[in-house]
């Protein structure tokens, strides 16, 4: 066990400073003056009682410490437990800020602000918010040791939040050693978490306390007001995403995406393929990263998983473009996850796998979990069994008998490790060739089962138009997409112009481009609503067919739009679909392309220095489906 120091309280409210920092630093062996100074800032700012050095040597006594403090509770062997105040579920959005010295850098998405106004109002929020807590020091690495980008993935995490050490420990690679051994010693991210009063913060009102900011020309991140997901894990998105985009911008270097990324291997060729991919919300990013080959293909295809949220791309001393998934676990949504939608997810969060589940319901007494969609229906004993919130599913009355036992955002959290078709090279530093970007929306129609796009600015052009569909009910738009560009909407650091450029720049100097294409699983029929593809597994189709077109091996058909499957060129052994259907998938509706590509325009019309290039590959495509409607 690490040893801890009781710390002095602060002398005045201006000390940055908290006495035995030094002892304590030095007892865990973290010997990086420039952390130490950091660590001793921020304990004064936030007043800790105690401070710890963790590293991921420790996670079975932080788990005893936490299960005995009533933190997490047991949910089986080697499983966990922990459910979140009931205000604070997800990322918060609204709440979360971009911030530098720089007004140039904001964009539409990024909510930009000042960086000295909100290092200012989250140092007063932290201020002595700490008492009374244990500040853990999380030295992390999002990124295998040695990695070409070694250097902007190095940080320090500070936070008094026991949980969420035990689930950075999964995320991400935690020991004193990535911090001591760095090349240049200043140069990680500093990430400040204080958790906050949650009942008491204001969530949802005028009064709201929580901000989320990163302030990414300083590479700090301060996130005040929340112990959930994104919110308190900053090597996940803050750093791993927000950060690392800036960072990847800034220098000129490399891509950080909301991507998944897999391999396919051909074992009749021997040859393997790597394919990374942006999904919106709701649109298959997991499942296709954790899927399978369908059983009729199993022989002559596998499948290896890389990673399903975070993908970082550069460009290689060989020319290629090359990726990595810079996390170290999964973060996944729980509901609807089960044997036949996700079979790799469950057996990731088997018994012993250490796996943390986070607002699903649980049985106090059998310690069993379950969520929506992992079973057709509930346990239909319901003795023991608490709901996300925790209250007894038994006590429900009529009117709540139907309410969700899990929360829709409840999550699981296991690391890469534990995925039964983790790649072999997963952990390498030196990443994988991408072969393939896919980009992935949720479209009822007019969006075919995939089309392939050879040329890079109509690709990039289409990863900045990707969509999903918006509900009627919610925004009064009728077969309308809520563009989400690159799926990176949420997640923007700097200017969109410029992000469309520095696309341009990092993939057009790949030596050996990948291929570009566009994928939807979800195409409905129009009379019963029945979707025409199966989905799952079978996804794994459209991505062989994509890489067959890369290498020549199959022809297509062009369209307006992209290259199409051609009848026969996609692999339909084993395959249950009506051929009707299948005809659908493998076609496109001109007209309602034409009322798209309105849709497109006005989109892009919001964003300021957009590439000459990206305005010509529209007009090329709004051309050619004139055209072809004539």
């Amino acid at each position: 066990m690490i040893e801890t120091f009781q710390a002095n309280s602060l002398t005045d409210e201006r000390t940055e400073f908290v006495v035995d920092v030094d002892a304590i630093l030095e007892a865990a062996k973290l010997k990086n003056e420039h952390v130490r100074e950091y660590v001793k800032y921020w304990a004064g700012i936030t007043g800790a009682d105690n401070i710890e050095v963790v590293s991921a040597n420790d996670d079975a006594r932080l788990i005893a410490e936490a299960l005995a403090a009533g933190e997490i509770f047991p949910a089986g062997e080697g499983l966990y437990y922990s459910r979140s105040y009931y205000k604070d579920t997800a990322r918060s959005e609204e709440r979360t800020i971009v911030a530098t010295s720089n007004p140039a850098d904001k964009g539409v998405y990024n909510n930009w602000y000042p960086a000295a106004e909100m290092t200012e109002k989250l140092t007063g929020l932290m201020r002595g918010a700490s008492a009374g807590k244990t500040m853990y020091v999380i030295p992390y690495l999002m990124s295998p040791p040695g990695a070409p980008l070694e250097k902007y993935a190095a940080g320090v995490q500070l936070t008094d939040n026991r949980p969420v050490v035990l689930h950075m420990i999964r995320m991400s690679r935690v020991h004193v050693d990535f911090i001591n051994n760095l090349g240049d010693q200043a140069s990680f991210v500093r990430a400040v978490h204080v958790t906050g009063d949650l009942e008491n913060l204001g969530q949802g009102t005028p009064e709201d306390k929580r901000y989320f900011v990163t302030v990414a020309d300083e590479r700090t991140i301060l996130h005040f007001g929340s112990s959930y997901g994104g919110n308190a894990l900053l090597g996940k998105i803050a750093h791993g995403l927000r950060q690392s985009a800036y960072d990847g911008w800034a220098s000129g270097r490399f891509l950080s995406e909301q991507f998944m990324l897999l391999g396919i291997t051909d074992r009749q060729t021997g040859k393997k393929y790597h394919i990374a991919g942006g999904f919106p919300s709701a649109s298959g990013k997991t499942n296709l990263a954790m899927t399978l080959s369908p059983d009729a293909l199993g022989d002559r295809y596998y499948v290896d998983f890389y990673g399903d949220d975070i993908a970082w791309l550069w460009i290689g001393e060989d020319g290629r473009l090359y990726g990595m998934n810079p996390e170290n676990g999964v973060f996944g949504v729980a509901k609807d996850t089960n044997e036949k939608t996700n079979p790799t997810a469950i057996q990731s969060i088997e018994p012993g796998t250490k796996a943390i589940f986070t607002n699903i319901a649980w049985n106090e007494k059998t310690h069993e979990v379950w969520f929506e969609g992992r079973t057709k229906n509930p346990p239909a004993d319901v003795d023991g069994w608490l709901d996300w919130k925790g209250n007894r599913i038994a006590d429900r009355s009529p009117a709540e008998e139907n309410d969700p036992w899990a929360h829709p955002n409840s999550r699981f959290t296991t690391t890469l490790a534990n995925v039964p078709n983790i790649a072999k090279d997963y952990n390498e530093p030196q990443g994988v060739p991408i072969d393939g970007i896919i980009f992935g929306g949720r479209t009822s129609d007019r969006e075919p089962l995939i089309r392939a796009i050879t040329d890079v600015a109509e690709g990039v052009y289409d990863g900045l138009t990707l969509g999903a569909e918006a509900t009627f009910a919610a925004d009064g738009l009728d077969g309308q997409l809520r563009y989400d560009l690159m799926s990176m909407r949420p997640f923007m650091s700097y200017p969109e112009g410029p992000y469309a450029a520095h696309w341009l720049k990092i993939i057009g100097a790949a030596a050996d481009q990948p291929i570009f294409a566009h994928v939807n699983w979800f195409q409905r029929d129009p009379d019963d609503g029945h979707f025409l593809w199966p989905g799952y597994r079978d996804n794994l189709r459209a991505l062989i067919w994509l890489m067959q077109l890369k290498n020549g091996e199959v022809e297509g058909v062009r369209t307006p739009v992209g290259i199409l499957p051609a009848k026969g060129e996609l692999n339909t052994d084993g395959l249950q679909i009506d051929p009707t259907d299948l005809d659908t998938l493998l076609s496109i509706d001109t007209a309602r392309w034409q009322q798209e590509m309105g849709f497109r325009q006005a989109h892009l019309e919001q964003f300021p220095n957009l590439p000459e290039e990206i305005w010509a590959a529209h007009r090329r495509v709004a051309a050619a489906l004139d055209e072809s409607a004539e």
